[in-house]
C-alpha cells in the first residue's frame, strides 16, 4: 500500500514540476490539444460532411423572441389585440426611438410622421403616422407594420432590432400627441 501512495505521489508532484509554457508530460494527449476545424472545411464527424451546420430546428437565440405572427392583415390584427409594448417611456428609451426613427423612418415619414420624408416624388407618399388611421392602430399593430411591412412598406425587421421597434412606436406616439390641438385627445 505504501508503494501506491509513493508511486502516486511522484506522479502528482512530478507533473507539477512542468517549466515554461510546455508541460513534461502529457498522458492525455488527445485532451490537451485538439483538433481545429475552420467553419467551412470538412468534418468526418457530422452527418452532412460540413463543420457549419444549421442550428437544430426549434431552437431558439439566447434573447431571441420568435415571431408567431404571419405577413396577413388578420395576423397583423391579432398581434394588435395581443402585443403590448414591454418599453417604458423613459427618457432613454424616448431617445432611442427618436434615433432609430430619423436613422430608417425619416426618409419616408419625414421629421414628424407627415408622410413628407425626402423620398417624396420617387416613390408614392407613404402614410402618415399623425393621421386618425394610424393613431387607431394598438402599439402590437404598429409593431407588426414594422416587422412584417404593410402595403408598399417593406418589412424592416433585419433593419430594427425588436426592442427598437417598440421604442420607435413610443416615439411616433409622442409625435403623435404633440400634433394634437392644445385640450385634444388620442
Amino acid at each position: 500500500m505504501r508503494r501506491w501512495l509513493i508511486l502516486l505521489a511522484t506522479c502528482v508532484f512530478g507533473s507539477c514540476s512542468a517549466s515554461g509554457e510546455t508541460p513534461q508530460r502529457a498522458y492525455l494527449p488527445d485532451m490537451m490539444t485538439s483538433v481545429p476545424y475552420d467553419a467551412y472545411d470538412a468534418h468526418p464527424s457530422t452527418p452532412n460532411g460540413q463543420t457549419l451546420m444549421l442550428p437544430p430546428e426549434g431552437t431558439v437565440p439566447v434573447g431571441y423572441e420568435p415571431d408567431v405572427y404571419g405577413p396577413e392583415e388578420p395576423e397583423a390584427i391579432r398581434a394588435g389585440e395581443e402585443l403590448i409594448n414591454p418599453i417604458e417611456p423613459s427618457p432613454e428609451a424616448l431617445d432611442r426611438g427618436q434615433r432609430v426613427f430619423e436613422t430608417i423612418c425619416f426618409v419616408c415619414h419625414g421629421p414628424e410622421g407627415e408622410g413628407n420624408g425626402p423620398i417624396i416624388g420617387r416613390f408614392p407618399n407613404p402614410a402618415s403616422l399623425l393621421s386618425e388611421h394610424a393613431r387607431s392602430y394598438p402599439d402590437g399593430r404598429i409593431f407588426h407594420v414594422i416587422t412584417h411591412g404593410q402595403g408598399l412598406m417593406p418589412s424592416h425587421a433585419v433593419q430594427v432590432l425588436p426592442a427598437d421597434r417598440w421604442k420607435v412606436i413610443l416615439h411616433v406616439r409622442r409625435l403623435q400627441a404633440a400634433s394634437l390641438p392644445e385640450g385634444g385627445s388620442p
